[in-house]
């Protein structure tokens, strides 16, 4: 699906860097955000009983989080629209692993959570920026491929995490877990120094002031089309962001799992959202993006009315045990909704996304900004006080999955019936333009 040589017609002429190592680079600084909080859910209990602390505790490493990265979230995209891309993306990599290297020092909750908030802060800067990037470089079904192929990569992410956390657990105990997210973040800021071209000439950049910023964020979050399409996109996500938050519970209570067996329920969950990153991808040009979207929430939708259906039916959650040619199988049928709910959301995110910078072409740093603010915010609400209260019942899990979703779609709905323009670029678009006549 990416192309591997220097010369692409469709990347901006200034540029040397092919789709295929770009799409690595952005899905690699994707991938820190989430690896910041699904590392550590095997070692929960652990660091509980370390630290005397009880778990509704621990959950708050991952609203405290959440809410740090949200309230920095705004200015990411906006320094990278000022200093550039590349800085900014450098800046955040280096704090990032100093934060890291404070939760693996830390010797009391106090202190991992204000590390966990110091992470947060930084986090957001590869996943914002790294949107504004794509918007810099490609345009029309190229950009919506990109997109696609950076969420493929990114997915890794969640799957793989808490299984390098627990097995992280069983060998060194949880701080190596946070040893390990400090030997990332440094490959990421080493692969950034000497890959990753500045997209952002100082030719097309906006000067940074506080009330600049305060104008322009106060004119992204209150319109109203805006703040819908960037809802719609996050209930939409947070259907399975319940479950992930409420992975420690879901998996080693509900499922009756180990710390060390997370990737029963990672591996399916994260592999539907790649294959609909990959569908995405390769219908980018054949099928509208009104209607890819359309196709990811119905999906999505009947998704969770099986979901529902599957808990109130079958209470026990426990994954069917097997035995062939004396090897020992697992069947996690309960995971089966959700793969198919990831596959949806993977459909909608790249269309959304897309539509939500195209609205402010000149600020796409900005508007990534804004958009992960948003979702962001909810994320930590679903995180901090939603997944508490429902993690301990299976059909409260899948009927709040299900209400995302609804109210996801609801607002989509709405937003195409008030004629909003979602971009429909030609099937064979043309070499691209500079970025700030997009």
């Amino acid at each position: 699906m990416l192309d591997t040589g220097k010369a692409d017609p469709a990347m901006r002429p200034d540029l040397t860097i092919s789709r295929a190592r770009l799409a690595m680079m952005l899905g690699g600084l994707a991938m820190f955000g989430p690896f910041s909080i699904d590392t550590i859910f095997p070692a929960f209990r652990v660091i509980a009983a370390d630290l005397a602390v009880s778990a509704l505790v621990m959950q708050q490493t991952v609203s405290v989080y959440l809410i740090a990265y949200a309230s920095t979230s705004l200015f990411h995209g906006a320094l990278s629209d000022a200093y550039g891309r590349r800085k900014v993306i450098l800046s955040g990599l280096a704090v990032f692993a100093l934060a890291s290297v404070g939760c693996a020092l830390s010797t009391s909750m106090t202190w991992l959570l204000l590390f966990r908030a110091l992470q947060g802060l930084s986090a957001g800067v590869g996943l914002i920026v790294g949107r504004a990037v794509i918007r810099d470089c490609l345009q029309g079904h190229d950009a919506q491929r990109m997109m696609s192929s950076v969420s493929m990569i990114f997915s890794i992410a969640p799957a793989i995490a808490p299984i390098i956390g627990g097995w992280l657990l069983g060998l060194s105990g949880w701080h190596a877990i946070f040893w390990f997210l400090v030997l990332f973040s440094v490959v990421l800021w080493t692969a950034t120094w000497f890959a990753l071209p500045e997209t952002h000439p100082p030719s097309e950049r906006t000067r940074f002031h506080p009330s600049t910023l305060w104008q322009t964020n106060r004119a992204m979050l209150g319109n109203l089309g805006f703040v819908k399409l960037a809802v719609a996109g996050s209930m939409n996500f947070n259907a399975l962001f319940l479950y992930i938050a409420s992975a420690p519970v879901f998996v080693m209570d509900l499922m009756g799992l180990d710390e060390r067996q997370f990737s029963w329920f990672f591996a399916p969950t994260i592999g539907g959202m790649m294959l609909g990153a990959f569908t995405s991808g390769r219908m980018a040009g054949r099928v509208s993006g009104t209607r890819m979207a359309n196709i990811g929430f119905a999906i999505g939708g009947l998704a969770t009315v099986a979901n529902v259906v599957l808990n109130l039916l079958a209470p026990d959650l426990h994954p069917l045990r097997f035995t062939i040619a004396g090897v020992a199988l697992l069947f996690p049928f309960a995971v089966l909704p959700i793969a198919a709910i990831s596959f949806g959301i993977a459909l909608v995110f790249p269309i959304l996304t897309l539509a939500l910078l195209d609205m402010h072409p000149k600020q796409r740093g900005a508007a990534s900004s804004a958009q992960a603010f948003i979702g962001l915010i909810l994320n930590a609400i679903v995180a901090g006080v939603l997944a508490p209260l429902a993690d301990r019942s299976g059909p409260h899990l899948a009927l709040g999955a299900g209400a995302f979703t609804a109210i996801g779609w609801l607002l989509w709905r709405d937003h195409v019936r008030r004629g909003a323009r979602i971009p429909e670029p030609p099937a064979e678009p043309a070499a691209l333009e500079p970025a700030d006549e997009l």
